[in-house]
């Protein structure tokens, strides 16, 4: 039996009947599929007293391309549904966000026609890799799945899934964008011509699809295999070192907190590894990057190299055999990888900027190159 994220039921108004999922879903083998590595561009150096320039330096292309989107899909709704779709920037909404089932601000997948899910869904594709896009395609079909396991086919609702857009996007004033469910949060925060895209929140449950028409599908198969390549490539004594703990914790350490922050860094330092094994930690991290389009990809990992690919850690949790609880994390100056499996067949993960969640950095830089705020100041 698979296990359910616990929460409490929301009671929300419905004006129509929830959205089938996509039946375009990929096969296991694509989701599976590897990723390629190109080479990060360069980034200057932003002003003194900043962080390190966000991933959002070099997503000019995606930041465009969703303000484009976004500004297509308010166009298309009612008055109604746009008042529910669209918030404002400041306060406290677009910050609270979570990955279990629960009420949420927005406009429901299930309350839009096909025309205007077709709109929302182009925004998402704007936002996402084609393999990101796969994946969330795959996380909602998950979720029509697991309502018929648990027989609550109401409550596990694809169309409970909810598009939010924080003021009015463009490039004159900072807006942000947020698509969530359960296990799913998506947040982009956008000014000028640039986007930050954490914390970016994907999980699956079940992770394997135990039967059925879809048997077999597992839609985050790559970070779960890679994840445990990654641990049988250690020597004894570097498996000492990153395995960190017996037993998985029961979810994300970090949990859905507004900011990410550990104590220090556990597990095996890339400093330590061969080249060989810096270059699969690299690529497992990829997995999470490539999520999104390539210009973005490439400032998250320009960073991290710039940062030093020798200052990442790895530590692992719980067992390394298949369907057992597992949980591993990358931790590294400037982003965090967490990976959970509870049970061997429920995934949590989450991608997030240690500098720019919400867009930290990019709303100060912001500030300071168009408003002439002092460095480090937020609106």
């Amino acid at each position: 039996m698979a296990i359910s994220c616990n929460s409490m039921r929301p009671q929300e108004g419905r004006r129509s009947e929830p959205a089938a999922a996509s039946s375009s879903q990929p096969a296991p083998a694509d989701l599976a599929a590897g990723h390629g590595a190109p080479p990060a561009p360069s980034a200057p150096a932003g002003p003194p007293g900043l962080a390190s320039p966000p991933g959002a330096a070099a997503g000019r292309t995606t930041a465009e391309a969703i303000a484009a989107s976004a500004g297509a899909f308010l166009e298309g709704l009612d008055q109604g549904s746009r008042g529910l779709a669209q918030l404002a920037f400041e306060g406290s909404e677009r910050e609270d966000w979570h990955y279990v089932p629960r009420r949420r601000a927005g406009l429901a997948l299930g309350d839009m026609d096909d025309r205007e899910r077709g709109a929302a869904h182009a925004l998402l594709r704007a936002g996402l890799s084609p393999e990101g896009y796969r994946k969330l395609e795959g996380v909602l079909l998950l979720e029509g799945i697991l309502g018929g396991i648990e027989g609550s086919p109401a409550f596990r609702d694809p169309g409970r899934y909810h598009v939010a857009v924080f003021g009015q996007p463009g490039r004159q004033d900072p807006w942000g964008l947020r698509f969530e469910g359960h296990h799913i949060s998506l947040n982009f925060t956008s000014a000028g011509h640039a986007v930050a895209t954490t914390p970016a929140f994907l999980g699956a449950n079940p992770a394997e699809v135990p039967s059925g028409p879809r048997k077999g599908l597992r839609v985050l198969a790559v970070e779960e295999d890679l994840g445990r390549a990654f641990l049988a490539s250690l020597t004894p004594a570097q498996r000492q070192r990153a395995v960190i703990a017996p037993t998985a914790p029961l979810d994300l350490v970090t949990a859905a907190s507004r900011r990410a922050a550990l104590p220090g860094f556990d597990g095996l330092p890339a400093a330590e590894m061969t080249p060989a094994q810096r270059a699969a930690l690299v690529r497992l991290l990829e997995v999470y990057a490539r999520n999104f389009p390539d210009d973005v990809a490439h400032g998250h990992l320009h960073r991290i190299e710039r940062a030093g690919v020798e200052r990442l850690h790895f530590a692992w949790a719980g067992s390394a055999a298949p369907k057992q609880s597992h949980y591993y994390r990358i931790h590294g100056p400037t982003h965090l990888i967490e990976y959970d499996n509870r049970g061997g067949d429920h995934i949590h993960t989450v991608f997030r900027d240690l500098q720019d969640d919400f867009g930290d950095s990019l709303l100060a830089r912001h500030l300071q190159e168009g408003h002439g705020a002092p460095a480090g100041r937020r609106p």
